[in-house]
């Protein structure tokens, strides 16, 4: 155990993606609708670069809430190396306050965060001198299983690999990317990876030209996108919800102000398929890209247009039978099993947002040892005329047995009293468990590589029906 390890601190942070829950979730009436339109795209943007903040949070927003593609953002560091104003922490301090600023932008721009296992020691001349740092051949495998994990169709770099970018740490980023983009579809490169993830052919890796002070990379004959469109979901424009994603780094002093109007993007082709129009050129984005899959896009657009903003819970019978089509498909298919697992997920938070249910899972004190009683409030609300039965609630050892109709407003509440286990592991954060190497992270399991952070130490269980269909629910214990 490290000089980083901390008591099990119980944080609402993430949570599995094979069940719903309570929390965290988008859930007025627009951002419902806007989620019912995401069900219909099956589209993936990997946006690659070397620290947190140096996304392009704009494009982001864009990809992510206007073109309803899955994105996310692979930062190779946690910004360990970086500048602190709001404190005194540094190092591997400075990277946990990073990855959580890192964390609450997402919230706000809708795309998804990962991270390797590259540690930021500080500033680089080169890439050279970088991965004197990094164990370049390791880096490069978590960034190959990222990219195999989510099979994106497009990947976009902020840097070149030619240095304009300055740093050391961005021209290397843009080096892994490239390197990955068709390393992740050799079956030879990192066998290990290939069992669990198979291997993965993006169409084609743009570099995000770019145009910083003195600095102008951009030029008419690069493929160009406005990314400045007004979302009326929202009541904002890209620009405006990407300032507030980006002023989320706090630490860096990175405010920035709120721009409107047409913003332009700029591409160049890094390697892959010529582009012409738009990112996603010759690809498909659509279900009709899987057999059978203009049937579940026909039970979308019905959904939607039957969608009533007063009443969402009158949509779940809709949502429902979607879901039951998408699990009953036989599609022998690696990519149409992974945007089954991600929609199946969506819909389940989307039936539960829609009856209106709310549950929350908490303690009076921040932190426990292993071996101490844990006192959980567990409390539940249905805000909605659906029927929603509590079944059962199971919390570690403990199973409660309730069979209660969640009456529309009437606020529900249970006192929980469990033993934790001596054995019970520590919630300190997975990267800090051992000593890390000069330039990298080590870690006890590769089953949380890539993951932005720890799943939570404890989650309680609700059993519920919702319109005679069973679903499970997780609470993360929060304080």
């Amino acid at each position: 155990m490290t000089k980083f390890t901390f008591l099990i601190i119980i944080f609402l942070n993430l949570f599995y993606a094979t069940h719903t829950t309570a929390q965290g979730s988008k859930s007025s009436t627009a951002a419902l609708l806007s989620r019912l339109e995401q069900l219909q795209v099956t589209g993936t943007v990997l946006y690659v670069a070397a620290h947190p903040d140096d996304e392009n949070t704009r494009l982001l927003s864009y990809l992510a809430n206007e073109k309803h593609y899955q994105t996310a953002y692979l930062s190779l560091t946690r910004g360990d190396g970086g500048q602190n104003l709001i404190g005194k922490e540094q190092g591997p301090l400075l990277g946990l306050i990073r990855t959580q600023e890192l964390l609450e932008a997402r919230k706000i721009d809708g795309a998804q965060q990962y991270f390797s296992r590259a540690y930021d020691f500080g500033y680089s001349k080169t890439p050279e001198e970088t991965f004197e740092f990094w164990n370049k051949d390791s880096i490069l495998s978590d960034v190959v299983w990222v990219i195999r994990q989510l099979k994106p169709d497009i990947i976009v770099c902020r840097f070149p690999t030619t240095g304009e970018g300055g740093h050391g740490h961005h021209t290397a980023s843009a080096i892994l990317a490239l390197e990955a983009f068709k390393a992740a579809a050799d079956p030879k490169r990192f066998t290990w990876q290939v069992a669990q993830l198979g291997t993965w052919q993006a169409k084609r890796i743009l570099w995000n030209t770019f145009n910083f002070g003195t600095t102008n990379t951009t030029s008419e004959d690069q493929l160009k996108i406005d990314v400045g469109a007004y979302n009326s979901y929202l009541g904002k424009s890209y620009g405006e919800l990407a300032a507030e994603s980006r002023s989320c780094h706090k630490s860096q002093g990175f405010g920035t102000a709120k721009s409107r109007g047409t913003q332009w993007e700029y591409f160049k082709l890094m390697a892959g398929d010529s582009v012409q129009h738009s990112l996603m050129d010759g690809v498909n984005t659509t279900w009709s890209r899987f057999p059978k899959g203009a049937l579940l896009n026909e039970k979308i657009v019905n959904c939607i247009k039957r969608f009533e903003p007063k009443h969402p819970e009158q949509s779940s019978e809709a949502l429902w039978d979607i879901y039951t089509t998408l699990q009953s498909f036989q599609i022998n298919d690696p990519l149409f099993e992974t945007y089954r697992k991600q929609k199946l997920q969506a819909l389940q938070q989307l039936i539960m947002d829609c009856s209106g249910f709310w549950a929350e899972a908490s303690l009076n004190t921040f932190s426990v040892v292993p071996g101490d009683t844990l006192n959980v409030n567990l409390q539940w609300l249905n805000r909605s005329t659906a029927p929603v039965e509590v079944i059962a609630v199971q919390l570690l050892q403990k199973d409660t047995t309730l069979n209660s109709l969640a009456l529309k407003d009437q606020l529900n509440q249970l006192n929980l009293k469990v033993l934790s286990s001596k054995n019970q592991n520590y919630s300190d954060p997975y990267w800090l468990r051992l000593a890390p190497s000069k330039g990298m992270f080590q870690l006890e399991s590769l089953k949380h590589l890539g993951a932005a952070e720890n799943a939570p130490v404890w989650q309680a269980r609700l059993k519920l029906k919702i319109s005679n269909h069973i679903i499970d629910l997780l609470c993360p214990i929060i304080y």
